[in-house]
Parts: C-alpha cells; structure tokens; sequence
C-alpha cells in the first residue's frame, strides 16, 4: 500500500514547473498519469494506486515536499486522514479509568491530532476526507474495542472532557483582560484556590497579554483543571516550564485520574515517566502517517521507545538504542580556554550575582535553575548584549549564541545561511541532515513552525566558527528524538573543535546527558538570583534538586533519569544519604 503525502505548505509549483508531474515514469510512459494537476487550485495530486514508489519526484521537488512510503496492506483504514496526499492516523490510544496515559513520540506524527479526536475536537473520519462518516459508523469501524464504548458515550454527550491544548500562544489572541477574569468564566468559585495550587496567585490580576510563555502555560494547566470533567487531555504541559513547575504540575494533573483519567502528550521523558501509569507509543514518518502501538506499562513503554525496538509488535523505530551514563563525568583535565570574573547586575527590581569560573577547552557546561531567575541574562552578559554593573567580560574569543527567544525575518530558511562566519561545509555534512533543515531548506523563515525554528536556530549556532557556544533553552518544542540528536551535536561540535559550550536547560534528562559540569542558579525568581561557579555534576544536581527537594534514581537498563515518588523509600534513603541524583556512583 502506498502513502503519497505533499506538504501545501513548502510546494511552490509556480517556482519548479511541476517538476514532480514532468520527471514521474509513469506520466512519461503515456498512460493514466500518476501525477496531476488539480483544476480547482493548480495543485499537484499523485494518484496512490498509480504511483510505483520509485521515488524520483520526492529526489526531484526542491521544496522537500513530498514524501513516498510503502506500507504493508495489514494496517488497514486510516482513522483519520486531513484530504488528498495528506497526513494520516493509523490507530488510537485509549484513556483508562482511574489512570494517567502517557502518549510519547514524535513531532509530527500524529499524537496531537490522538488527543484532538479522543477529546471531541474532530470527528475520525476513517480516511473519507471527501465523505465522512456519521457518529453511528465510526462506532461500528471500533466494534468489540475499548474505543467502541468510549465513542458511544462521546456521540451521546455522556462523558464530560477538558483539553488542554498544545498552542499555548494563541490564548492572547482569543481572549482579552485579566487571567482572574479568564479563569472566572469557567468557575468563579475556584478561581483563588486553583490559582494558588498552580503557582499564578500572584499573577491573577495581570493582563493575559501581558504574560510570559511559562504563566501561560500555568494558565492553560489551570483553566483544564478547573472544568469537572471526566477526561482531561494535556497536549505538552511542561513546556516553558522550569524543573519545579514541571513536577508541581505534574503532581496536579495526576491528582485527577481519581475523577475518571487523564492523557497526556509529553516530550520530557522524566515528567512523562513520573506522570503516566503507562504509555502508547506514537510512530511512524513525521507529516506523513502515525501509527499507536499497544498499551505499555510506563517503564517499559518508554524503554522500548529509547531501545528503538517495540516487541510486542515486532517494531523498529530507531537504529541504534539510547543510552545514559550512570556515573557523573570525574574531574575535567585540559587547558583553561574562557574565565570570567565574579558579576553583578541590577536591573530594577531583580538583581543578580554571579560567581567567577573557568571553562576549560572541550567542556560543555550545564545551566540550572527556575525561570526569572537570571539564567538569560547570565548568558547575555557572556554574549555582550548586556553590561554587567559590577566585573566585566573580557575576551577575544569569538562567541556564537542562540537565544531564548526566536524570530526569522522572511526569507528562505537557505538565506540565513549564507551569512558571515558559517562553516557551510560543516553545515552541510555534519548538521543539515541531522537537523533534518534539508527538508525546509526553501521554506520561509518567517513562517515556520516552533520546532523547526528552533533546529534553525541550533544549526545557525553549531554551524558558525566560534569559541563559545552559548546556547539558551535548545530543547523547546522539540520532541525526544530531536533533543537528543541535538545534545549529540552540541557534544561533538565542542569536542571536535575543541571550544566550550554554556547550555541553559529545563530538561534533566537532556542537562545530564550533555553536560560536563553544572552552574545552579538559586534566589527568589523575579527578585534575586545567584549563580554557582560551575560545579563537578555530582556536587550540582545535588545543590540543585535538594533546593526542589526532589530525588532522582536510575532505570537499571537504559540508565536514564528516573524521579522518585515523595515520601517513597528511596526518595528518604537518597536525602538522608544527600546523593540526590548518581545513587551508586
């Protein structure tokens, strides 16, 4: 079976001539042509059951639009799929009474649209774009499957559901005043006590546009919360969020499986693995088909995900299996490349302290902290951007630096490349693929989505010739396999050229599989913040997660960082003993 796919967004046929209708064997044979161009809007179409799967217009499009993928004919009807040669689901994932479902893969193939079905958003439409099916069809389609009754209750208005959605960015352009005044249209009753419970107390009365991308978050955590429902779905609740919020929020959201159960889509192995009583895996090619593997329990669901092997489907997703080290990195040797002195800085109504370091050639170091901090404006001061009142930066090295915060004039994505300082032939042998910037390569810049600007953005960084590399948040609104090629990429563009790198990151999983060394950022956000001089990764996790008053312990198989229930015995072993994050190192 075959699966053509075009992405409308990046074809662009008045620029190639439909290159894809003119180099396809089998219009150039002269019978019925696999590729054609649509009369109502000069759209190329392929036709499924004519294409032969060769391959050449994919090879061919300058666009990077089109996919072509063999499927096997057991998989069946598409629950969904969005219109011609276009994205489509294969299989659901299920909620449980009384349980929190965890939903783990990768952007782009099809965990969102999972949780936009199953939350009463969109009707499946078992692949009739052009005639879809009534309530009492799709039912029929999940005879004799847990989905059956779920549908049922769904069609018959007998289950109540709350959704948090992924595009947090969009509540400021849908809703104007106070987050009290948000938050008092769902239920004016709890609006004190959620808000309390949540963290945005403070904020109640500020105005919505007003708001940063983590209060945001917090506010959409809330306003789902409030709802009594009998489902909630969370689509990515810990994304802006600092380590802190994370679990806080994590804590909350589990609380409600008692009312009936939860999913969740997450991309933070550590929160998703704290969260879930078990997962469904997600796979298949990005933008073009999903597939929803059987429940798992959550240790083994997401230690199949990182083995790259689902054995129960006889599944594999990944070349080679994920691995983390158990044991902090010992003492760094080498040659001291970068030393700043000790820095203060006050920018009315939040000051902050910085202790003096030295990085050495080859070192990558990890930054930890809750947002407002002074994480960002650390990093800034090492940048140039801002001026510490106390202490100065002095260097000549050069340095590259991504910031938090993204944004791409209109031009193609190719465009950014062309300026001063790249190492094109780096770029392209070492990060354009890995990146996968090859598949935007003529998109606008402008226009992309969070993820894809955020792997420009890291590739733009990577691939200048620096000595530093200064790189803020690189993990936002990327999904686990995307974090970990670029923790990889970060790793080997430092050790190879022999440079240094400052990351700051909310991802644990991610800071301890990149980093060599830790500074910890401590204070009270937005009043005072005080970072550490770096510090070997044993004595900093434990700085850091004994301030949350969180401990970690490790899977035994793949190593990663697993978070240990409060109160539970090892989470009292690990503080009494004070090893918070390396047990047995």
């Amino acid at each position: 079976m075959r699966v053509a796919v075009i992405d409308y967004n990046k074809c662009k046929p008045e620029k190639c001539g439909y290159l894809c209708a003119s180099t396809c064997p089998v219009n150039r044979s002269g019978g019925d042509p696999a590729v054609e161009v649509s009369e109502e809007d000069n759209r190329p179409r392929i036709s499924e059951p004519l294409c032969i799967g060769c391959g050449i217009c994919v090879k061919k499009c300058p666009f990077g639009a089109i996919t072509i993928v063999n499927l096997p004919e057991e998989v069946g009807t598409p629950v969904h799929q969005y219109g011609p040669n276009a994205f489509r689901l294969y299989g659901l994932p299920y909620p449980r009474k009384g349980k929190v479902v965890g939903i783990i893969g990768r952007n782009g193939a099809g965990k969102s649209t999972a949780v936009r079905i199953l939350s009463g958003i969109v009707r499946p439409n078992l692949g009739r774009y052009d005639d879809p099916p009534d309530w009492d069809e799709v039912i029929d389609h999940f005879k004799g499957t847990e989905l059956q009754a779920y549908f049922e209750r769904v069609r018959d208005g007998k289950v109540k559901l709350s959704y948090k959605p992924q595009e947090i960015e969009a509540i400021p352009r849908m809703f104007s005043g106070t987050v009290r005044e948000l938050l008092s249209r769902i239920d004016s009753e709890k609006v004190e006590d959620v808000a309390e419970r949540v963290g945005i107390a403070h904020i109640l009365d500020r105005q919505v546009c007003k708001l940063s991308g983590g209060e945001l978050q917090l506010l959409a955590v809330a306003a789902a919360i409030m709802k009594e429902a009998d489902i909630y779905f969370f689509d990515e609740p810990s994304s802006y969020l600092d380590v802190k919020q994370r679990l806080r929020a994590a804590q909350i959201i589990r609380s409600l499986a008692g009312k009936g159960g939860v999913m969740v889509v997450e991309h933070d192995l550590a929160v998703l693995d704290y969260l879930s009583d078990g997962v469904f895996i997600v796979y298949g090619v990005p933008g073009a088909y999903g597939m929803v593997s059987g429940y798992k329990s959550v240790r083994e669901g997401i230690n199949q995900f990182l083995d790259g092997v689902l054995r129960e489907e006889n599944m594999r997703i990944r070349e080679e299996p994920v691995r983390f080290e158990v044991r902090p990195p010992g003492d760094w040797q080498g040659k001291v490349l970068f030393e700043y002195p000790s820095l203060k800085k006050d920018l009315g109504g939040f000051y902050l302290e910085v202790e003096g370091g030295a990085v050495r050639e080859g070192e990558i170091i990890g930054i930890l902290g809750q947002n407002g901090i002074g994480k960002t404006t650390f990093v800034r001061m090492l940048a140039g951007e801002i001026e510490p009142d106390e202490g100065k930066v002095e260097t000549e090295l050069k340095i590259s630096y991504k910031p938090q915060y993204i944004s791409f004039p209109d031009v193609p994505v190719s465009q950014l490349f062309m300026e001063e300082g790249i190492d094109l032939p780096f770029f392209e042998s070492e990060v354009k693929r890995q990146l996968e910037i090859d598949k935007i390569w003529e998109n606008s810049a402008a226009e992309l989505s969070g993820g894809e600007r955020q792997r420009v953005a890291v590739a733009l960084c990577l691939s200048r010739e620096a000595d530093i590399y200064l790189l803020d948040e690189p993990s936002a609104f990327l999904d686990v396999d995307q974090r970990l090629t670029v923790s990889k990429l970060i790793k080997k563009v430092v050790a190879s050229r022999k440079k240094l790198g400052f990351v700051v990151e909310h991802d644990i999983v991610m800071v301890d599989y990149v980093s060599d060394r830790l500074i910890v950022f401590s204070g009270e956000p937005g009043k005072r913040g005080k970072a550490s001089a770096p510090l070997p990764m044993r004595e900093g996790m434990n700085s850091f997660l004994k301030e949350l008053g969180i401990t970690f312990r490790r899977d035994p198989h793949t190593g990663r960082p697993r978070v240990n229930k409060p109160g539970s015995q090892k989470d009292v072993e690990q503080k009494k003993s004070g090893e918070y994050y390396y047990t047995g190192a």
